[in-house]
């Protein structure tokens, strides 16, 4: 049984974070809403409890009976975590003076203490919240302060119950993986057997118990989630997987025919098909961009279920979907807010089972596993792209035309950024094809022809993303070569927003 860390999520938009940092300890750990604590599972070796938009003293506060931890498991309460343990156990919760958001240091702590072993003098700590714990029970004991925090951390006498408020998890904590670690290895005793190796073996064995000798359907993107969940099915069912690769008509330049050929070159049983002029057909004068969002949605479920209705006897449908795509469909009242189904509706209008290999598991770590089972470094560390394609790069209605100019200049774009060694700086990029036109000179002859925009941003998370700050001799390289080559474009621009208050997609 593979021990594990429960995060309990109370709502912070770091609980993520906090998993994917336990994961890089090579931890097996689980993030699940507040009040959904699993009890019957015998291989929790600890819990965390997050932080929280909320105040500990709002009507409104998410809730839970500490008893039912306490004694039990070691826990961690991170900022309002910190809060409530004290709050509930007689401390006080007050509004600071001003919300404390930002560097601190810890100018004290507790060098003695498990949970700051290792740590370096006035080192530097994350604050972000507005209530501040300003006193605790008896059986409390302060273990670190900060120039404006008294309490900034805390144990419980003779417990293993530690409380900090500020975040550990966030880059900006320079100890702060190190203060994880000393709480999941030295005081809940985790073994750090957690690998991509690991969970290989483990998911093999568990598909060839769950699937039998079922046949599966897996619909592949050519992305790195449902390319690694295919191989990863591959090796624990082999010919029993088939795979079905559908091109919209709105994949980059020669994508289907190279994705194609890498698949096989897997082993990967595919059935390609080429539907392009059936979307081409449905898009034909459509502009709002959810409007076509749909049509493509609703085109792949009924070309995908066509196909899988030729192959016999199929009782699961595959999917690529990856640990935040789960957590996101939650929110943590458990209540579904968002549906993150890969292929949404398909599973209830087949009538087949969910087999889902990737679901416990952060994009970094899909890409270890993709590593670990050999696949190519190319597949491995391609950008996300858009399902819908270039459909939702091209501001407007679509046609084969404008598809044709896009992906044109598209791949002068991406093929640069790989010549120039800038690719695998970047989390996305691409080129957005714009509604308007300009007037230029070729030559000796005045143009009026298309604009286009590159986009390319740096993220972790595609949560938040910063425009990536690329030489200006690669973007004048580039510009030169798409207005020289690509027939059709006489300007180009760079877009310099970042994600928020921009979007990574133009729509």
């Amino acid at each position: 049984m593979q021990e594990k860390i429960i995060i309990l999520d109370f709502g912070s938009q770091t609980t993520q974070l906090i998993g994917r940092r336990i994961r890089e300890l090579n931890t097996y750990c689980e993030i699940v809403p507040y009040n959904k604590f699993p009890k019957e599972d015998k291989s929790v070796k600890g819990v965390i409890l997050s932080g929280s938009p909320f105040s500990v003293y709002d009507e409104k506060a998410f809730k839970i009976d500490l008893k039912e931890l306490r004694g039990k498991y070691p826990i961690l309460g991170i900022c309002y975590g910190a809060q409530f343990i004290a709050y509930t156990s007689g401390g006080n919760v007050e509004p600071a003076g001003s919300r404390e958001y930002g560097r601190a240091h810890l100018d004290s702590f507790d060098k003695e203490n498990v949970l700051f072993k290792g740590l370096k003098e006035h080192t530097q700590v994350w604050m972000s919240h507005g209530d501040t714990i300003t006193h605790i029970p008896e059986n409390f004991k302060k273990i670190a302060s900060t120039d404006k925090v008294e309490i900034a951390a805390y144990q419980i006498k003779n417990e293993q119950i530690w409380g900090v408020q500020f975040h550990p998890e966030v880059f900006h904590t320079e100890d702060g993986t190190q203060i994880l670690k000393n709480f999941v290895v030295d005081v809940c005793g985790c073994k750090q057997d957690w690998s991509a190796a690991s969970f290989i073996e483990t998911t093999v064995a568990q598909l060839k118990e769950q699937l039998g000798n079922d046949k599966v359907v897996l619909a592949l993107s050519g992305g790195v989630d449902s390319s690694v969940a295919a191989v990863l099915l591959n090796r624990a069912i082999g010919k029993n997987l088939a795979c079905v690769f559908v091109d919209h008509g709105m994949l980059r330049k020669n994508e289907f025919k190279n994705v194609m050929h890498d698949y096989e070159c897997l082993g990967l049983n595919v059935i390609g098909i080429d539907a392009s002029k059936k979307f081409f057909s449905e898009l034909a004068g459509v502009t709002e961009p959810e409007h076509k969002r749909k049509i493509i949605g609703k085109g792949f479920i009924d070309v995908f279920d066509e196909e899988a209705h030729k192959i016999k006897d199929v009782k699961w449908l595959a999917q690529g979907t990856i640990y935040p795509d789960c957590i996101e469909s939650l929110s943590i009242t458990g209540t579904v807010i968002k549906s993150h189904h890969n292929v949404g509706g398909l599973p209830e209008k087949m009538d087949l089972k969910l087999c889902e290999p990737l679901r416990l598991l952060f994009k970094d770590e899909v890409r270890r596993v993709g590593r670990e089972l050999g696949m190519p470094e190319h597949l491995i560390t391609r950008h996300p792209f858009p399902g819908p394609g270039l459909a939702v790069r091209i501001l407007g209605d679509i046609t084969p035309e404008k598809v044709r100019i896009l992906q044109d200049a598209d791949d002068i774009f991406i093929q640069g950024l790989r010549d120039w060694g800038l690719y695998d700086q970047v989390w996305q990029a691409g080129v957005i094809l714009l509604p308007v036109q300009s007037v230029g000179v070729m030559g000796d002859e005045r143009t009026y022809e298309r604009a286009v925009a590159l986009r390319a941003v740096t993220s972790t998370d595609a949560m938040t993303a910063d425009w990536a700050h690329l030489p200006y001799d690669f973007l004048g390289k580039v510009s030169n070569d798409i207005i020289n080559k690509v027939k059709g474009v006489n300007r180009v621009t760079y877009d310099i927003s970042s994600k928020p208050p921009s979007t990574i997609e133009w729509e």
